[in-house]
């Protein structure tokens, strides 16, 4: 298999158990070979053409774009798991994607932007570029990948379309416990 970037070797199983527990609970998230792991919350997500460093900082660049304490990390990477498709066909999307992270961590400084410790200040930095076509297409993506996961929905308490079933009128429409 042909990979579009330089892979570098991958983690060995116990490698990956020793960063874990030296880490901590602090560790959100190892890139190993092509891949963004979660040890955590058990998940892993492949990536085919987009750098797995680029990934993991989609993941934190999402979950600062919609915030929800409530919803796991493994959602956002399904949500952002969309560029790394389109950037396999699209040369020009890969580079957009590639050169806005590349520049978002020239800004963050030292350890990058997900190295930033502080929500505040990848924030800031996020509404610095809020006008360009990096942000908007990744805010834009976002829209549709993240909310439209129905596995997300019920911790919302949205339940779903209901005309099928008969309506909202029929079933409850002012139950919402969280508004």
């Amino acid at each position: 298999m042909v990979t579009l970037y330089e892979a570098k070797p991958g983690l060995s199983r116990r490698e990956l158990l020793r960063r874990g527990t030296a880490i901590g609970a602090g560790a959100l998230l190892v890139i190993s070979g092509s891949a963004v792991i979660s040890p955590q919350q058990a998940w892993g997500l492949e990536t085919t053409a987009l750098k797995p460093e680029t990934m993991a900082t989609l993941i934190q660049m999402a979950r600062d774009v919609y915030p929800h304490d409530q919803i796991p990390d493994r959602f956002y990477a399904i949500a952002v798991k969309s560029h790394d498709e389109l950037a396999a066909k699209d040369a020009a999307h890969k580079d957009l994607i590639e050169k806005g992270i590349a520049d978002l961590d020239q800004k963050a400084g030292d350890g990058g932007y997900a190295g930033l410790g502080w929500e505040e200040e990848r924030v800031k930095l996020l509404t610095q570029i809020e006008d360009t076509p990096f942000f908007q297409a990744v805010r834009g993506g976002l829209v549709v990948g993240l909310y439209n996961q129905k596995e997300v929905w019920p911790l919302f308490g949205y339940e779903g379309e209901s005309y099928s079933k008969g309506g909202y009128m029929s079933r409850g429409f002012d139950d919402i416990e969280w508004l």
